[in-house]
């Protein structure tokens, strides 16, 4: 049996119990996505934008699925503590796929902003999930994305109404957690969703971290939709936290309108294999975006991102910064390109790639690319792959540092380029500080968190 075919048969024999647990709006993108994945199947890597990671090969286990909805005895809020020191944020959480409703923060959410399970919501307020659910997630261009839909149960909901700026940061903890108990079904396989709408001249700040709980095999299947409303700004930070036996495909979707903000920032300091996918639109003039990728990788890890900005229409800027540091027999991936259409004009965008090999088993493979289709624009793109500078090293042992802390010195100046530029102070040092526990082999889990230690 190919990798597909396990995923047609498991929704052809349940696709009434998945129903029967979710909601008539993520319903009625089933039988588009089933007739998509049925026709693509898993993309292999004669696909451009999957040449360096074999997706078929990740999804060919037998994973269980918790299309029951079983319920998770543990509760998030007492078991697990990820607040950053001196960052207010709302906190919530979402275990494996569903939105953690028995505790909610006490802090209250401006009028009209709903943070929510994205079932929930579909049921009382149709007409805002109606509105975006599965429009730029494309079941016909993406096989994992088909698939995602067509399993999909829940998810989470961010909604931003017109004018409301939500001051303090929303943060949502992602927990992996097995709600099996027999050690017949060791793995499991969850299928978030998550929509995010920020109206005209509405402003929100969200960071995503993600965390396993069990020391199980888990593969996530996680899509993405962020709509970025005119004169709108979004500040989207997702933190990757997880365990050698997890693998996470997420792909991120955007589509940006007149005079819109994004600050995208995607970090991964502990990981098994990750892809990370990035589609990026702008659809109104005057739109700006500012994508960052920071990758820490050791022992046999697997991290490939990849990023497709489209500028439709004129006077947009994008820029890009994904730097790496792969140590041992790490594995990295980095492929960017940004198209720009006809009548395009007064683009400007500016895609660098920055990677650092510790040792001679790493490796990395870069693909920045640029397809243009308007004559007045400014765009540029570069990669870089090297080693620890020699010089360098031997200027730190000169005076007294041991050679041990002089790579960990350097590998930090590198890569805080990417950290530097968080927008949140405390987020930003708090990330300094495990990168730098990261650097020196330690577990880099939050303080006080009672799951992962």
């Amino acid at each position: 049996m190919n990798s597909e075919q396990q995923y047609i048969d498991l929704f052809s024999q349940c696709r009434e119990l998945i129903d029967s647990h979710s909601s008539a709006v993520m319903n009625s993108a089933r039988d588009e996505a089933f007739a998509a994945f049925c026709a693509k199947g898993f993309p292999t890597r004669k696909v451009e934008r999957y040449k360096y990671t074999d997706i078929a090969e990740l999804m060919a286990p037998d994973y269980g699925l918790n299309l029951k909805r079983l319920e998770i005895s543990a509760d998030p809020y007492e078991a697990f503590r990820c607040d950053v020191p001196n960052l207010s944020t709302s906190l919530y959480f979402v275990v494996n796929d569903a939105f953690h409703t028995k505790a909610l923060p006490k802090s209250l959410l401006p009028e009209g902003v709903i943070v929510g399970s994205l079932r929930e919501v579909s049921e009382t307020n149709p007409e805002i999930v109606e509105k975006y659910y599965a429009r730029i997630a494309k079941s016909q261009d993406d096989g994992v994305t088909a698939l995602n839909t067509m399993l999909a149960q829940d998810g989470l909901l961010v909604y931003v109404p017109k004018g409301v700026v939500v001051d303090r940061a929303i943060q949502i903890i992602n927990i992996l957690k097995s709600p099996f108990k027999t050690p017949e079904v060791s793995s499991l396989m969850v299928n978030r969703r998550v929509l995010i709408v920020v109206e005209t001249c509405a402003e929100v700040k969200l960071l995503f971290c993600d965390h396993a709980a069990d020391d199980h095999d888990f593969l996530t299947t996680q899509v993405i939709e962020a709509y970025v409303g005119d004169n709108a700004s979004l500040d989207l930070y997702c933190l990757e936290e997880t365990h050698a036996k997890n693998v996470r495909i997420s792909n991120v979707y955007v589509e940006q309108q007149q005079n819109s903000r994004l600050n995208h920032n995607v970090i991964t300091l502990h990981n098994g294999t990750t892809r990370n996918s990035l589609d990026l639109h702008f659809r109104g003039e005057g739109a700006a975006c500012q994508c960052n990728g920071c990758v820490i990788a050791d022992k046999h890890q697997h991290i490939d991102n990849n990023t497709l900005i489209t500028h439709h229409v004129a006077h947009c800027e994008s820029h890009e910064l994904y730097k790496y540091v792969l140590d041992e027999e790490a594995t990295g991936a980095f492929a960017g390109k940004v198209y720009v259409a006809h009548g395009a004009q007064k683009t400007v965008s500016q895609m660098t790639n920055q990677n650092l090999t510790v040792t001679n088993a790493a490796r990395m493979y870069t693909q920045p690319m640029l397809e243009i289709y308007a004559d007045d624009v400014k765009c540029a793109h570069g990669s870089t792959v090297g080693q620890l500078n020699d010089a360098a090293l031997f200027y730190m042992r000169q005076r007294g540092i041991s050679e041990r802390e002089a790579r960990i010195l350097l590998q930090q100046a590198f890569i805080n380029e990417v950290i530097d530029s968080i927008k949140l102070t405390p987020l930003r040092d708090r990330l300094h500080h495990l990168v730098d526990k990261r650097f020196r082999g330690e577990l880099n889990k939050c303080e006080g968190c009672r799951l992962c230690k």
